[in-house]
């Protein structure tokens, strides 16, 4: 799914030095996510990622902001193509992982998009509990948050 694998190319550069496209993508195929080359550069482009200098002197790609979405999801889609890394389902629950520091702006995004079937939801340092409501599967919300988060 396109959107998983933006979130872990995202969530790979945040985390390790990520100096070329070939780096990449053996870090996407330890992790089971087979890309070509072409793919790689285009989801580097639409994620705004651009290459820097660290304070070690390497040059590594940056992830930097997207082109803000449109629509009624915007806040919703935004917060998650700027801090969510995962989308773990589990019951009647999601388990939203984020960078460190975001999940209070994602909970907030994802309370006021008002999602089907989901009560509510809570925030951490970097992770968000969203809670289905009777009935609801975990599955069936994080299905339709990977939909939005892979709109931005």
């Amino acid at each position: 799914m396109p959107s998983a694998r933006l979130r872990a190319i995202r969530r790979l550069v945040s985390e390790q030095a990520v100096s070329t496209q070939a780096d990449l993508i053996r870090l996407l195929a330890a992790e089971q996510i087979h890309v070509t080359q072409a793919t790689v550069s285009r989801d580097l482009k639409t994620m705004g990622a651009v290459k820097h200098s660290g304070a070690d002197g390497l040059v590594r790609y940056r992830i930097g902001n997207a082109v803000p979405p449109s629509g009624p999801d915007s806040e919703l889609a935004r917060a998650f193509d700027e801090y969510v890394l995962q989308i773990t389902p589990t019951g009647g629950l999601v388990v939203v992982g984020t960078l460190p520091g975001a999940a209070h702006v994602v909970g907030r995004a994802i309370d006021e998009s008002n999602v089907d079937g989901v009560v509510g939801t809570v925030a951490g340092d970097d992770t968000v509990l969203v809670v289905g409501g009777p009935g609801v599967e975990g599955e069936s919300v994080a299905e339709w948050l990977e939909a939005v988060g892979g709109t931005a």
